[in-house]
């Protein structure tokens, strides 16, 4: 009869429902407390979910707040993605209540203890692994336990990457050769690359060179647990870097899919997620605009420094000075923790410098978080300062701005390499100490001079043909970045192959096992 076959039709639909969601590829993601590790693994997460993966990303309370929206908004389009927030243990390391990323922190010791924080997070994190029983874990370098939870679960781990191929390459070669202990010279050349790369002894991290201090630990343990995972995903493109991507595969012996640049992927946009402590940001926007729109095309630098850096005032003194004798208009982000109120900020510019810039809209000084990917993609900035963290390079490469190197700490003398010497498309402003993360306190640390500033300034912004070259080289960039991300694109064709392979270990059709190095 009609009942019968409604009938038999509705259970029909349930049964396929059912196998739908128990076939469906459950992966989750595991971000670091610092929003350059954070934003572009959420991005990857959200990227994976709009491409058919059920999604879960694990953090605390006080991280969530900063892409819950956009997580809402793309599970309300239909994407099965959702945030598992676990309780940081505050009280437990001494913290107040909402300080869990190190953003929030305001000291050394703080940044110290959100990160044992996040250390004691690992048994309610391995609990919740073990009673979710995921098909994968994509986590940041930094829970390299993570690679034995999953090999005890028999499922893949994956490593998300926050840098370079390069960087990841370069430091391989320091750790395996160690150079710069077979010589005296203060310029020490890595061997073994595609390209000859040098760095100055005091640019290489302290913690290859001393290794005996707990950051130099963390960093073995996450080497350690590289051969011990499936495979790693970086944030960049074939097309950028494809020489040490096979580098990465071939004599680090990593498989590797580049899926980048992450931020140009359908409906990701990085402006909605909440790093500005409420502020509304966008109001700010509309200013901003109208005062690059009153300037020529390329004439404006463009110069901030993540969400980490902060500086001393003297180095900020030597900053504005040499940013107003360059002569070229700009916009210079300054840092500025929320937390302490707008009196209160690290913002100790010369007297008289916010005001005269003002005055003669030659600068723009904005405090605090700023949309900087909206500022690089307007016609009339024509360069960039960075630190040469990994996400404001892919910004600016992107947006098609050559760039002024700044490199402080981390990884960002490496990049540094990458734009000058192999890309062609940076000016190093000369900084040649690697030093401690710092929260702006006064230490003996390298000042670098207004001249310096204003000369690299002038290169950078100049008209000569190395100049042209430069902006033409990073154009060709910007324009294969775009390509990366078609519907043909090398970063679209690697995301799709790595699903796909974990949809094939899901099903049994895999036979390379979890420890999958490449051959």
């Amino acid at each position: 009869s009609t009942y019968f076959l409604l009938f038999l039709y509705f259970i029909t639909h349930i049964i396929m429902a059912s196998e739908t969601q128990t076939q469906r590829l459950r992966v989750f993601f595991l971000p670091y407390c610092t929003a350059g590790h954070m934003i572009p693994l959420v991005d990857t997460a959200r990227v994976f979910a709009q491409n058919g993966v059920d999604v879960t990303i694990v953090t605390t309370a006080a991280n969530a707040v900063i892409f819950q929206k956009p997580i809402d908004g793309d599970a309300n389009a239909g994407n099965r993605i959702r945030v598992h927030v676990l309780q940081f243990p505050s009280a437990q390391v001494g913290l107040p209540d909402g300080v869990e990323n190190f953003q929030s922190a305001t000291s050394m010791e703080m940044g110290g203890l959100v990160h044992t924080g996040f250390k004691l997070l690992r048994d309610p994190m391995e609990r919740l692994f073990r009673e979710a029983r995921p098909d994968c874990l994509v986590t940041d370098m930094f829970f390299p336990w993570t690679a034995d939870v999953a090999a005890e679960l028999g499922i893949p781990r994956i490593i998300f990457r926050v840098s370079s191929y390069f960087e990841r390459c370069v430091n391989h070669s320091l750790r395996l050769h160690e150079p710069h202990k077979l010589t005296d010279s203060y310029v020490v050349s890595i061997p073994g690359l595609p390209h000859r790369v040098e760095l100055l002894r005091s640019q290489i991290s302290d913690w290859i060179q001393k290794r005996d201090d707990e950051f130099a630990l963390l960093m073995d343990s996450v080497r350690d647990s590289e051969p011990k995972s499936y495979g790693a995903i970086f944030n960049s493109f074939r097309e950028l870097e494809g020489p040490y991507e096979d580098h990465y595969r071939n004599v680090v012996g990593m498989k590797s899919w580049s899926v980048g640049p992450i931020f140009l992927w359908d409906r990701v946009k990085i402006e909605r997620y909440n790093f500005a402590g409420g502020r509304g940001v966008r109001e700010e926007q509309g200013m901003i605009l109208s005062w690059l729109s009153s300037k020529q095309r390329n004439s404006v630098l463009y110069m901030g420094f993540g969400t980490l850096t902060r500086f001393h005032e003297t180095q900020l003194a030597e900053m504005a000075h040499g940013l107003e004798s360059s002569g070229h208009p700009f916009i210079w982000v300054v840092w500025k923790n929320d937390n302490e109120g707008a009196d209160q900020a690290q913002t100790a510019l010369p007297n008289g410098f916010e005001e005269r810039m003002r005055e003669t809209q030659k600068g723009l000084v904005i405090k605090g978080w700023a949309p900087q990917k909206l500022i690089l993609d307007h016609p009339s900035v024509g360069g960039m300062v960075t630190q040469c963290g990994w996400n404001s390079v892919l910004e600016g490469l992107t947006a098609g701005v050559p760039m002024m190197t700044w490199p402080l700490f981390a990884e960002q003398f490496n990049n540094e390499r990458l734009l000058t010497d192999v890309l062609g498309v940076g000016v190093s402003v000369g900084v040649k100490q690697w030093r401690l993360y710092n929260f702006g306190e006064e230490r003996k640390e390298e000042v670098v001079k207004r001249e310096q500033i204003a000369e690299a300034v002038a290169e950078l912004m100049g008209g000569g043909e190395e100049a042209e070259e430069r902006r033409k080289r990073v154009k060709t960039l910007a324009h294969e970045a775009k390509k990366a991300l078609e519907s043909e694109g090398s970063s679209r064709a690697n995301l799709a192959s790595l699903i796909n392979e974990l949809k094939a270990w899901k099903s049994g059709k895999s036979t390379s096992g979890y420890n999958n190095q490449a051959i």
